[in-house]
């Protein structure tokens, strides 16, 4: 640390045990919003016992986190938060060094915009086959769980193009399930990270039962694809022949860990965020009537394709705002290696660092009219601008999500062909409450009765 940081350092602000506790029991996501805001923005300590993060909200300050000195902020799995992330998806593409490099390394090619780009077409004629499905229940007038259409549709897309089938549908949609289930599990080691894995916590053995069900689905296709030597270049493939950073293959356990990551990575952002989708256009019907006007214009009646998606301004300004709101990966915790400063805050090393798109793509400072529903901000004619880091749902720097791009053009592909069939109407008007768990996802079933537009018209 410089003299001049010396000097310009602060302590950092915290927030009280009394006061922090009781406002993250009655409402988790809010309280956090709410300490931010009172902070101004500036990294605040929340204390609550054992385990006294710090909160890191402005973007520049989650800038130099995630990117400028992202080196002093790991991933480490001795850190309160990592050790339940760790538990399911284990050392591989969320490790550090030399092992996430390596996985990196192997995996990124499968994800570039050329490569995702290629995938256009297969991905339209899963999703249009799905979608198609949904014409019985629309004819009937049967309401249908939209959460559990988008998974099936979401997994039968991406297990044809990404995995080859080698995974079917309905093992997907059992790992899908058994996601669910460690995604709220896990909430009770989140509340109380500091509590050692060793100690039973209540969660503990829904969590195992749901891991062990991925292990044996997934498990035996990883080993018999290394058994073959795979050659194709899906994801179960390219793990099988994969190797590390000294050239040698890679044991059948990071393997493991790469798939399931990938798997949840490849599915759960899609069907995650579109879920919050239907009951906001209801609220907002000129943004569901300028969607379908774009639709109509740009596709017409034949398949979609990858130009198309490209001249679809609106509905990729109506996904970003969607994912400004609702970031299904909410939460992003690091652990310093060394002193530093951030944003004039002295932090120590082993401190424990939170840092959340939620947090920050809602703070008033960033955002006029934060918790509004307005596709308008990420219009190429709003002449506002904001800094890079105020909106980052898919993380950032070295670590951010192999699969954003995949989720743009999977997202499109799937509303696109939807509002082109349907006419919609969502059962309950409320738009969900997040639920806090590993990553975010609607509190409540949001069930949509559809209407054929051939019959609307």
């Amino acid at each position: 640390m410089s003299t001049v940081q010396e000097v310009a350092a602060r302590k950092a602000g915290t927030v009280a045990f009394h006061r922090a506790v009781p406002r993250l029991a009655r409402d988790p996501l809010g309280a956090l919003v709410g300490f931010a805001e009172q902070a101004g923005g500036e990294v605040v300590r929340v204390n609550l016992g054992a385990f006294r993060p710090f909160l890191v909200s402005d973007p520049a300050d989650v800038q130099h986190v995630l990117r400028d000195n992202a080196a002093n902020y790991t991933r480490d799995g001795k850190g309160m938060l990592w050790r339940s992330v760790k538990r399911l998806f284990g050392e591989g593409i969320l490790a550090e060094g030399q092992v996430w490099a390596a996985s990196r390394n192997t995996l990124q090619p499968l994800f570039t915009a050329r490569k995702v780009d290629a995938l256009v077409d297969g991905l339209a004629a899963s999703i249009d086959e799905s979608v198609a499905r949904l014409d019985e229940p629309a004819r009937a007038g049967t309401p249908v769980d939209l959460g559990a259409e988008l998974s099936t549709i979401v997994c039968g897309a991406i297990m044809r193009v990404l995995f080859a089938d080698k995974v079917t549908v309905p093992e997907a949609l059992r790992i899908v399930n058994a996601q669910n289930t460690i995604a709220t599990a896990i909430v009770f080691r989140l509340v109380v990270p500091f509590v050692p894995n060793g100690v039973p916590m209540p969660g503990d053995r829904p969590f195992r039962d749901a891991v062990q069900q991925i292990d044996d689905i997934l498990l035996p296709i990883v080993r018999a694809a290394r058994e073959r030597g795979d050659e194709g270049d899906d994801i179960i493939s390219t793990l099988a022949r994969a190797v590390d950073a000294q050239g040698r293959p890679i044991d059948e356990r990071q393997a493991r860990n790469d798939t399931v990551a990938m798997f949840a990575t490849t599915t759960e952002t899609t069907f995650g965020v579109l879920t919050w989708l239907w009951p906001i256009l209801q609220a907002h019907p000129e943004v569901a009537e300028r969607l379908y006007e774009e639709v109509d214009r740009v596709v017409g009646d034949g398949p979609i394709t990858r130009a198309q998606l490209g001249e679809m301004t609106y509905m990729k300004a109506v996904l970003e705002e969607l994912l400004r709101l609702y970031p299904v990966g909410w939460l992003i915790p690091r652990v310093t290696v060394a002193d530093d400063v951030v944003g004039g805050t002295r932090i120590p090393a082993g401190a424990d660092i939170l840092v959340s798109p939620y947090i920050t793509q809602r703070l008033a400072k960033v955002w006029e009219r934060p918790s509004e529903f307005d596709p308008e901000r990420f219009s190429a004619a709003r002449s506002e601008r904001h800094h890079r880091y105020a909106h980052y749902p898919f993380g950032g720097g070295p670590h951010v999500c192999l699969g954003q791009h995949l989720f743009y053009l999977e997202a499109q592909l799937i509303v696109a062909t939807i509002l082109r069939r349907f006419r919609f109407q969502v059962a309950d008007p409320a738009i969900p409450e997040p639920q806090v768990a590993a990553s975010l996802r609607p509190k409540a079933k949001v069930e949509l009765t559809l209407q054929p537009r051939d019959a609307a018209s």
